[in-house]
């Protein structure tokens, strides 16, 4: 596996990187024993970051990859999140980021958080409040490396000059390219860049069903990509994306996270999914490279992403 750096104040992990939430929350029903072992077979085929939150089953999320990874522990970076509510609102208030960290440690059962990321900007809080906090628990040997999600430049900047920051992570894919226009930023200040829902919350692995066929509680349900009004067009941008993979020989969603791995050599995509087989596929996409025409070819087929957007309000547009 390549390995990519992320900021620079040390943080190296695989190209190709784990996202939980899925084992938890938002994406049908979910089975603890087969998360797990999709979990340690990432790390067998060379993935060293794996991602949750506290919000991903409110904790459960974070015990099971806590479980997962225990018996490799000291050969990956985990990261945690802070600073949403149940009610799906922000708060980053230092008392409680400093009781959400602290549950973490024991959720994931673990002297020391890898990367701490702020969920959300919370606009009641001052950034320079929440870095602070932050970097009291670096100072305390509890967290190594500090991160933000979703985040405007002018937050980026200022939370940058209070602690360094090491990664921000952001929704990126060919159906949500929004973040491309933070990449000068990113790279003038020296921050890594994590993509989250790399494959565009499964339209792009091949399988996306209309929003019907998914559970009440499933997250695509809601989503502007599945409305009725995008969901035809979508499927059609998928299915000219799979002929350019089949071309290639090789899955849609190695193309989708070849196109997010050419981005910049500071980005790392951190799909998840609870099937060993197919992180098998998402890890085969780090020794995929796409050429000039390739990428030219996905731009004009998606040259604004999927239709309807992705759902979440981009801050820096």
């Amino acid at each position: 596996m390549q390995q990519r750096t992320l900021g620079t104040q040390g943080l190296a992990v695989s190209a190709v990187g784990y996202g939980s939430m899925g084992t938890a929350v938002g994406y049908g029903p979910t089975d603890d024993a087969e998360s797990i072992a999709a979990i340690r077979h990432a790390h067998e085929l060379g993935v060293t970051m794996f991602d949750t939150a506290e919000m991903y089953g409110w904790g459960e999320g974070e015990r099971l990859l806590g479980r997962a990874v225990a018996p490799f522990r000291d050969e990956v970076v985990i990261a945690t999140k802070f600073g949403l509510t149940r009610e799906f609102g922000t708060d980053s208030r230092p008392e409680h980021i400093r009781s959400v960290v602290e549950a973490s440690l024991r959720n994931l059962g673990v002297d020391c958080i890898d990367v701490l990321y702020q969920h959300r900007v919370d606009p009641a809080v001052p950034i320079e409040d929440v870095v602070g906090m932050m970097a009291e628990f670096v100072r305390a040997g509890t967290v190594k490396y500090l991160g933000l999600s979703e985040a405007p430049p002018e937050i980026i900047r200022t939370a940058h000059a209070v602690h360094p920051i090491s990664v921000l992570q952001t929704e990126y894919s060919i159906f949500a390219p929004d973040a491309a226009p933070l990449f000068p930023l990113l790279e003038e200040v020296g921050i890594g860049f994590v993509a989250y829902s790399p494959l565009a919350r499964g339209f792009l692995t091949g399988a996306a069903a209309p929003a019907g066929d998914y559970g009440p509680a499933d997250f695509r349900r809601h989503m502007p990509w599945w409305a009725a009004d995008n969901y035809d067009a979508n499927t059609a941008i998928a299915a000219r994306l799979s002929e350019i993979a089949d071309a290639k020989g090789i899955t849609l969603p190695e193309l989708a996270l070849a196109w997010t791995l050419a981005a910049h050599d500071h980005v790392v995509p951190i799909p998840g999914s609870r099937n060993a087989g197919r992180v098998a596929s998402n890890i085969a996409a780090a020794d995929v490279a796409l050429t000039a025409d390739d990428l030219a070819h996905i731009a004009a087929i998606a040259p604004a992403g999927g239709h309807g957007g992705r759902g979440t309000p981009s801050p820096w547009l």
